[in-house]
């Protein structure tokens, strides 16, 4: 998890965001000051951001959708019902909320692939195609997953949550996510194989 705290100006004075004392950034947030959102989003785009993307697989998509966490902050902000006691969480949660609503459209509205069939400029391309291919292999498996099966592994892996945090964000006991964790482990591994040997 990322402790590194950054500063944020509230009233003249400085104050740092840490894990363990977000008071001072709530109370910017509350007030709208423009200092304490900005420094909100420098320090936790890059959490948000990864999460959304470890769900998506889509780097313009989960910087889309990132921006729409940080939007829905400040909407809640302003209507009075923003974080309370921790900015990380509530932006976890949402952000939860605004990958389970973008993979709905896109399953009511499939989106048109592009073929693989088009030339890649890029260097390299045997490599660049190995890599793709076992990118494809595990996006596809992972599709296959549950809803929360996704949750949990974008959380301990993608976030790199430890169980107690996971089990926090996910509002169950650390025996379930443990077991959770396990059954999406076992079904990823099972759905990479379905897929490798297709």
């Amino acid at each position: 998890m990322n402790t590194e705290g950054t500063t944020v100006f509230i009233g003249g004075t400085s104050m740092v965001i840490s894990a363990s004392d977000e008071r001072g950034a709530l109370a910017g947030l509350r007030e709208l000051d423009s200092q304490a959102i900005s420094a909100v989003y420098d320090h936790y785009f890059r959490d948000i951001y990864r999460y959304v993307f470890y769900r998506i697989g889509d780097q313009a998509a989960a910087e889309d959708l990132t921006g729409d966490v940080f939007l829905r902050l400040l909407e809640a902000v302003q209507k009075k019902r923003g974080p309370e006691t921790n900015i990380k969480g509530w932006l976890l949660s949402t952000a939860s909320h605004v990958v389970m609503d973008h993979l709905r459209r896109r399953y009511r509205r499939p989106v048109e692939v592009i073929s693989d069939a088009l030339p890649d400029h890029q260097p390299g391309p045997s490599i660049d195609f190995e890599s793709r291919e076992q990118d494809r292999f595990v996006k596809e498996a992972y599709a296959q997953l549950t809803l929360e099966q996704q949750d949990v592994l974008a959380l301990r892996f993608g976030q790199g949550f430890s169980l107690e945090e996971t089990a926090r964000q996910m509002k169950k006991n650390i025996n379930a996510v443990k077991a959770l964790q396990f059954r999406a482990l076992a079904a990823l591994q099972r759905q990479i194989g379905k897929v490798w040997h297709e």
